[in-house]
C-alpha cells in the first residue's frame, strides 16, 4: 500500500511545480477515501489517488470539469495543473483552486430546506449541460447512473447475508422492482457522489460542489442519495 502523506505530496510539487515548492503542504482532514486531499499554500489543493481504480478519474476531471463550471450557479473544483507519476507515486495527480467551506453537517447549516433547494437548483442545472461526448457510466465511476443490473449479483449476495436482519421477501421484491425501471430519457450529466461530504457550507449555506470523481452521463436518479443519506422529511 502506497503511503501517501505531505512530504510526498511536497516532493512531487517541487519536481514537478517548482514554482509553489516554497508552499506548505498540510493534509486535510477527512480528506476523502478514493483521493487524498491537501492543501497547498492558500488558495490551491493536491489530490491524489489512493488506488489504481480511482486513477482513470484525473484526467476525466481535467477535461471536462472546466466545461460544467461555465454552467453551473455554484463553484466546483477547477484544474490548474495536472501532476505525472513520480517519487514511487504511480498515478497521475492534480491541483486545484481551493474551496472555501466545510463538509455539510446539519449543526452547519441554517435552514435545511433551503439548502435542499440549492442542492437541487444545482443538480437541475447539471442536467441541462450537454451531455453529449461526455463519458458514459463504466468503471471509471463504478457505473453510477448506470444499469442497475451490474449490481445484481452482489447485492443478491447481501441480501440473503443480512437475513436475521432484515426482510428478505420485501427487500428482494423492492430490488426486483427497481431492476425492472429504466430512465426512459436521454442520458444526463450526473455528480455521482452527492454526499455530505462533498458538499461544502459557508455561513450556514451551501457554498460548493466538490469531488466529480465518479461524474458521468446516465440516469440522474443516482444524485438522489443526498435525500435519503442526509435530508429530513420536510427538506
Amino acid at each position: 500500500m502506497i503511503e501517501i502523506d505531505a512530504r510526498l505530496v511536497k516532493q512531487l510539487v517541487r519536481t514537478q511545480f517548482p514554482q509553489w515548492a516554497d508552499l506548505p503542504v498540510v493534509s486535510v482532514e477527512n480528506g476523502g477515501w478514493d483521493n487524498r486531499t491537501f492543501r497547498l499554500g492558500d488558495w490551491m489543493s493536491a489530490r491524489l489517488p489512493s488506488a489504481l481504480a480511482y486513477a482513470a478519474q484525473v484526467e476525466k476531471e481535467h477535461r471536462w470539469l472546466p466545461v460544467l463550471r461555465r454552467h453551473l450557479p455554484l463553484p466546483i473544483p477547477i484544474p490548474i495543473g495536472l501532476g505525472a507519476p513520480g517519487a514511487g507515486y504511480p498515478w497521475p495527480w492534480s491541483i486545484y483552486g481551493w474551496l472555501d467551506g466545510e463538509p455539510a453537517q446539519l449543526d452547519r447549516i441554517y435552514d435545511l430546506s433551503r439548502f435542499a433547494a440549492d442542492v437541487a437548483r444545482f443538480l437541475v442545472a447539471l442536467r441541462g449541460i450537454d451531455a453529449c461526448n461526455g463519458p458514459a457510466a463504466g468503471p471509471h465511476n463504478f457505473h453510477r447512473g448506470g444499469s442497475l443490473s451490474i449490481y445484481d449479483t452482489e447485492t443478491r449476495r447481501l441480501i440473503h447475508a443480512l437475513a436475521g436482519e432484515i426482510e428478505v421477501k420485501g427487500v428482494t421484491e423492492v430490488w426486483d422492482i427497481a431492476l425492472e425501471t429504466s430512465w426512459q430519457m436521454p442520458p444526463v450529466w450526473v455528480h455521482g457522489d452527492m454526499a455530505a461530504t462533498n458538499l461544502l457550507v459557508k455561513s450556514g449555506l451551501l457554498n460548493a460542489v466538490i469531488d466529480f470523481g465518479n461524474c458521468g452521463i446516465g440516469d440522474p436518479s443516482c444524485d438522489l442519495v443526498v435525500a435519503w443519506t442526509f435530508l429530513d422529511q420536510a427538506a
